[in-house]
């Protein structure tokens, strides 16, 4: 265990180290693009705009100031949102979290759901036409499906039943509760079609490896239903590959659905990312970028802490 947690500080060390280099390399003169309009091409004015941002430090000067503000839980200042990148991050979190996480929960327990069955009569025609749905919508990238959605559901030409982008509408007569619910319902339901497939097929798979088992049989042996021989043994050994996923998806939670965001304009991470690249804004990539790091590093090692707890077959190895 201690080992896991070693490990896992020295990868998000070396991950901060190369987050700051990464950023570094990019194309693009970040004072040209935030520089007053009709500054920018005052050569002057540009350098002076760059020695505001830190540009005319040396790279190792920059790097310790970088290093000195993630030591005190602090980050720069956002050229493109006016604000610390700490705080721009703040405001964004949530909204992501909402997103992505109501889709995760939704799509864990239907695709689970569908793959346990679908393994469990492996060759049936539901297992047939599962597993070609599944592989169908899989392949499916998620900001073609959001598109598809709105010219179905939300264009003016469509149904007009669902709003076009953005999170709430000020103008709405619904509970503010009620009408974020609204504008989730397209994006969610992007995300959550192409999560089930994943969840449904890896379930699959891990349901099919242990329907022969020996202690499967011994189970029927003992007079058992063949429901109760898949809910009580099968679904605890075949879990594991899926809480992997689970876990691995949590992180991305963070990072949230860069595309659909966009899609969308939903206001989370993943469009404050695509903000900070049109820019390139520096100090908010780099947060953005460990924030996203950071989630799936931890939740990787919290996978690993409570695999023993799920299968003892682990701890034993």
């Amino acid at each position: 265990m201690a080992s896991k947690v070693v490990g896992a500080a020295v990868l998000l060390l070396f991950v901060t180290i190369f987050n700051y280099f990464l950023f570094r390399v990019m194309p693009g003169d970040p004072a040209k693009t935030f520089a007053p309009r009709g500054r920018n091409d005052d050569p002057a004015a540009l350098q002076a705009m760059r020695e505001r941002m830190g540009q005319g430090k040396p790279w190792w000067e920059k790097f310790l100031l970088y290093l000195d503000n993630l030591a005190h839980g602090e980050l720069e200042h956002s050229y493109s949102q006016h604000q610390p990148v700490v705080d721009a991050i703040a405001e964004r979190f949530w909204p992501t979290v909402l997103l992505s996480g109501t889709a995760l929960v939704l799509a864990a327990v239907i695709g689970m759901w569908l793959g346990a069955r679908a393994g469990w009569r492996h060759g049936s025609r539901f297992d047939r036409a599962t597993s070609a749905t599944s592989l169908t919508w899989y392949s499916v990238p998620e900001w073609w499906l959001g598109l598809i959605l709105i010219i179905v559901f939300a264009s003016k030409s469509g149904l007009g039943l669902f709003p076009v982008s953005g999170m709430s509408d000020p103008r709405s007569d619904l509970p503010y509760w009620l009408d974020v619910a609204h504008h989730m319902v397209l994006p969610v339901t992007a995300l959550t079609v192409v999560y089930i497939a994943q969840y449904t097929l890896v379930m699959r798979s891990s349901i099919i490896d242990e329907r022969y088992a020996d202690y499967l049989a011994a189970a029927r042996a003992k007079g058992l239903r063949d429901d109760q021989v898949r809910n009580r043994h099968a679904l605890r050994n075949a879990l594991l590959p899926s809480m992997t996923q689970l876990f691995l998806s949590l992180g991305f939670v963070v990072s949230g659905a860069i595309t659909i965001e966009t899609v969308f304009s939903w206001p989370g991470l993943g469009l404050l990312s695509e903000q900070a690249l049109s820019g390139p804004d520096y100090p908010l990539l780099e947060g953005v970028f460990l924030v996203f790091s950071a989630a799936v590093i931890v939740m990787n090692l919290i996978a690993d802490l409570i695999y023993p707890l799920i299968d003892p077959r682990v701890r034993a190895a």
